[in-house]
């Protein structure tokens, strides 16, 4: 951990303006989390109004998430020699006029390029935040630094989704792309005002960035959020077939199943920031056992109403702890690189979210059922854990960068 807070500027003495600065950050992570998230609630009404068929609107899901996946690391390494505010500022910029370009798009076609290109800055943005979150707070206080930035997905999946959901449907679907527009507008102007500027790394340089993917504990650190948070995915995108038609609960009541969720995201969220700023790897150790564990207990309690509700946000809960310490590991991992490997963070949870998707819907085409994808997430969660196992061994060997 030396070798980050090297690495990465601290204040000494806590400033009045780190408040502001973090939740300047975390506005545009609530941004980021509704244009993914809303989207699949409204891929009905999207079906209807471009006229394309149930497949081509998940291409649309599918085009965002590939977005994050190349501009993670593309953006992320030719921004280094720009100073971070700049970077995250342009970052947004960009979010924001693609996201008003797909309000604009006539057609299938240009939609599709238009929410590739949403997705693009969306890795590179949470990993500029959280190095710049990192950079204004004491070490000690650096995995709850990053869960407060990350805090602005989380809470997006309880206020912000259901909300741009409901537009959407009342208003129109187009509009889900104005309301984040103007989220991202607001960010700038927020990022502008409270976020401190500081000089980009004298000696950063795409070749400098790109550098950390030689390491093999960044791989290690990817693969773990790959797998052990596959099984998270697995079972959130299935949670409303288990819902309805394992737990019987009525569909109208789906939001509140959502919102349950979300709120085990903000807790998990908060709770693995503050175990993360005692031991990282201790606590993804803990962390993935206890998801393997919560989503075997899901597969039972979702037979009754009462018990689904409970696992829903403990299940949540579960998944939202890891992600602050995949956060610090990859930190650890790369002090020299930390942009392109903090963002390669967002990169793995999204290809995690592809994984835990298709595993969950070959198990229910295999006819297990809608409880299946939880034991398939449960399985991967343990897989994660070896991975960790195998990076921690190998720490052992030979230290991270000192």
């Amino acid at each position: 951990m030396s070798s980050v807070v090297q690495s990465l500027p601290t204040q000494k003495t806590p400033s009045p303006r780190i408040a502001p600065a973090i939740v300047s950050l975390a506005m545009g992570g609530f941004g980021i989390g509704v244009t993914e998230f809303t989207m699949m609630g409204l891929l009905k009404e999207v079906e209807v109004g471009l006229g394309i068929s149930t497949p081509e609107a998940g291409h649309l899901i599918s085009a965002y998430a590939l977005g994050v996946v190349v501009g993670a690391p593309l953006l992320a390494a030719v921004g280094a020699k720009l100073p971070r505010k700049h970077l995250a500022l342009g970052l947004m910029l960009f979010f924001s006029i693609a996201n008003l370009a797909s309000f604009l798009a006539p057609d299938y076609g240009i939609m599709l390029v238009s929410r590739f290109a949403a997705g693009l800055p969306h890795g590179a943005f949470f990993g500029v935040a959280a190095v710049i979150a990192a950079s204004l707070v004491p070490p000690t206080r650096r995995g709850w630094a990053i869960s407060m930035v990350m805090a602005g997905l989380t809470v997006s999946n309880v206020v912000g989704v259901p909300l741009a959901t409901w537009v959407g449907q009342v208003f129109g679907w187009r509009l889900l792309f104005v309301l984040v527009g103007a989220i991202g507008l607001l960010t700038l102007a927020l990022l502008w005002k409270f976020v401190p500027f500081q000089e980009a790394h004298p000696d950063a340089s795409i070749r400098r960035e790109l550098g950390a993917l030689k390491r093999l504990q960044v791989w290690l650190a990817i693969l773990i959020g790959i797998v052990g948070f596959g099984g998270f995915f697995a079972t959130y995108t299935y949670i409303a077939h288990t819902m309805t038609f394992v737990a019987g609960i009525p569909s109208s009541l789906l939001p509140l199943v959502v919102a349950l969720y979300g709120l085990g995201m903000v807790a998990g969220n908060i709770v693995g920031g503050r175990i993360a700023d005692r031991s990282v790897l201790g606590t993804i150790y803990r962390v993935l056992p206890g998801i393997a564990v919560a989503l075997v207990v899901y597969a039972v309690a979702v037979q009754w109403p009462w018990s689904a509700f409970v696992m829903v946000f403990v299940v949540g809960a579960a998944g939202s702890m890891l992600v602050p310490a995949l956060q610090a590991r990859l930190l650890d991992a790369s002090p020299d690189a930390p942009s392109l490997a903090s963002s390669l963070n967002h990169a793995a949870l999204n290809v995690a979210n592809a994984l835990g998707a298709f595993l969950g819907g070959v198990v229910i085409a295999w006819g297990w059922g809608y409880v299946a994808p939880a034991l398939v997430g449960a399985v991967l969660a343990i897989l994660g854990l070896g991975v960790a196992i195998v990076s921690g061994v190998l720490e052992r060997k030979k230290p991270l960068i000192a």
